[in-house]
């Protein structure tokens, strides 16, 4: 029997509940053998948002049983975290920041004990998990929680599971060296270490998903890739000499090239296809800027170096339109059909 796939609901504030409800209105085909791990009087309330055209139910699940498939337009609802009731839309909240966590981490022990196939996460909003406080307020967003959790599970040192965030479309790939940091703090975590690093996460993981060796570009970090050191030494310092480990190593892998052009000629296109299957870029707007350019509708985050699958939307809880019924659930239903490409077997 298949597995779930799980979903979680994100913050309830957001149109995390939203999208995930659209997603079962009008895509109950790819939506099969999906389980939400959330709230079900939340999940209820977007669900009634969502209703025209077509009504939705929502089924509070006990357990969540291998090869479970709900009835087309039923939304499957594991209660795993606390609220006394629906939070207000669009508004930072302790409540709604504790919820969105702790239904992550649920799905995240679930997916590791091997109870479900993977994961895909709607929205959170770091200002609600800073607000909820306690072991919640450690971590800034979704990617650092689950490489805890991942480490946990191991037995081993967070700092001994890597991951790195990639952001894709069909157009573009984009893997990150650092994350979720100040840009100044960026700037100082490009170290050939850790680029070297990221060069490897990125070449097993896309590799495995391409069936072969992928062809990996990498961004300089300064204007015109330093200019050969007029406008900065890193490019020669640091992230030239990752790149020549990494090719020792039998990975492919070039540059540093010129920030502002690299990601046009990794672009694949009808037209004219990539010179580059991923970009590693140096740090977080850096490779989110242009992949998100291209349309936030397919965009899809990937957290490689996982010992599971986890994906989501490329895009944030949106309060600012939350409740009224506008949130698109492209980029969520890209997130799933991504999942579902990563994983051994169907789900």
């Amino acid at each position: 029997m298949n597995k779930p796939l799980l979903v979680t609901m994100g913050d309830p504030a957001g149109i995390g509940p939203e999208i995930i409800a659209k997603a079962f209105r009008d895509s109950p085909a790819e939506l099969q053998g999906c389980v939400v791990v959330g709230d079900v009087a939340t999940m209820r309330r977007a669900a009634a948002l969502t209703a025209a055209p077509l009504a939705l139910a929502v089924a509070q699940l006990e357990t969540s049983p291998a090869g479970f498939s709900a009835p087309p337009r039923c939304i499957p609802v594991l209660q795993k975290c606390e609220l006394a009731a629906p939070v207000p839309y669009g508004r930072v909240s302790a409540s709604a920041g504790k919820a969105a966590a702790d239904c992550i981490v649920w799905a995240a022990r679930a997916v590791l004990a091997g109870e479900a196939a993977g994961m895909v996460t709607a929205p959170v909003h770091k200002e609600a998990l800073a607000a909820a406080g306690g072991w919640v307020a450690t971590f800034p967003g979704h990617t650092e929680m689950l490489q805890a959790e991942a480490a946990t599970f191991l037995g081993k040192p967070v700092q001994d599971v890597p991951v790195r965030m990639m952001l894709a479309n069909d157009e573009l790939k984009t893997v990150l060296v650092s994350i979720h940091m100040s840009l100044r703090k960026a700037i100082d975590a490009v170290t050939f270490d850790n680029v070297l690093q990221t060069l490897r996460i990125t070449h097993a993981a896309v590799g495995a998903s391409l069936g072969r060796p992928p062809r990996i570009g990498v961004a300089g970090l300064n204007p015109h890739a330093g200019e050969g050191g007029l406008f900065g030494d890193e490019e020669q310092a640091i992230i030239a000499p990752a790149i020549a480990a990494a090719r020792a190593e039998g990975l492919d892998a070039s540059g540093p090239f010129a920030p502002d052009t690299v990601f046009m000629r990794a672009r694949n296109t009808a037209d004219r296809p990539g010179e580059f299957d991923v970009v590693v870029a140096m740090y977080h707007d850096q490779g989110l800027i242009p992949v998100k350019y291209l349309g936030v509708e397919q965009g899809v985050n990937v957290t490689l170096g996982l010992p599971m699958v986890r994906t989501s939307p490329d895009h944030g809880t949106a309060f600012d339109i939350a409740g009224r019924g506008m949130a698109d659930a492209s980029s969520l239903l890209a997130a799933i059909s991504m999942a579902r490409k990563l994983l051994p077997g169907k789900t």
